[in-house]
């Protein structure tokens, strides 16, 4: 799969499209701590990932809101500047639903289908089984992440014809506030599978990006790297 990985998001050059999944805006006010825990690097962050690729079209894959019941004045607004600049660097939004948007149609006036096809990817949330056929599939949804000498980092899941022939990559959370789910260790073995789309875990390979030492790590499938750790 031709990809840039950067951010917790991914580059797809094939169609010049920048995906990335699970913002869980409201999170923050959401969590029970007396102060609501911050969001405002979202926007910043979108807008380094958009001047870096300059991406034809940024799609948010699934759960932009956390709330199911409301959505908070400081999510409402973290939304309106991701759209501007989205918008500003003169790329097309699109949002894919995800199981956590029912509130969606409060901040976003646009259509919001269940997938989107960029090239021969389709793009989806992943909390529910993909309706076309394609050759690869970007999702979000299990928010993975991987525990190494009691450090952990976000990874991706890159899985090779692993879901009826095709490919799957599998995105981390982008909120940072997500805790994420260990894909190795006893803990994380088998909980990370909820997505219909990650049958067979031990078929995936993570992927660190390390941002600051500008280095992208990939590791082997996971059935094989348990037996190293």
């Amino acid at each position: 799969m031709d990809v840039a990985f950067a951010d917790r998001a991914v580059h797809l050059p094939e169609s010049d499209t920048l995906v990335l999944a699970d913002l869980h805006l409201g999170r923050g006010a959401s969590a029970n701590v007396e102060v609501p825990l911050p969001e405002t690097d979202v926007p910043s962050r979108i807008g380094a990932l958009c001047e870096r690729f300059s991406p034809a079209t940024v799609v948010l894959a699934g759960d932009v809101l956390h709330a199911f019941s409301h959505v908070p004045a400081a999510a409402r607004e973290t939304f309106r500047e991701v759209k501007a600049g989205v918008e500003e660097a003169g790329a097309r939004l699109v949002i894919t639903s995800g199981n956590h948007d029912t509130m969606l149609d409060g901040v976003w006036d646009g259509p919001a289908p269940a997938a989107f096809s960029a090239g021969e990817t389709t793009i989806l949330h992943g909390h529910e089984p993909p309706e076309r056929e394609a050759e690869r599939y970007v999702v979000g949804h299990d928010h993975p992440k991987i525990a190494i000498e009691g450090d952990d980092w976000p990874c991706y899941l890159l899985g090779n014809g692993v879901y009826c022939g095709a490919d799957v990559l599998v995105l981390p959370a982008f909120t940072r506030l997500a805790g994420g789910v260990a894909v190795n260790g006893g803990h994380g073995r088998g909980t990370l599978e909820r997505s219909p789309l990650v049958t067979d875990i031990d078929r995936f390979r993570p992927v660190v990006r390390d941002e600051d030492a500008e280095e992208t790590v990939e590791f082997p499938p996971l059935g094989a790297f348990r037996e190293l750790l």
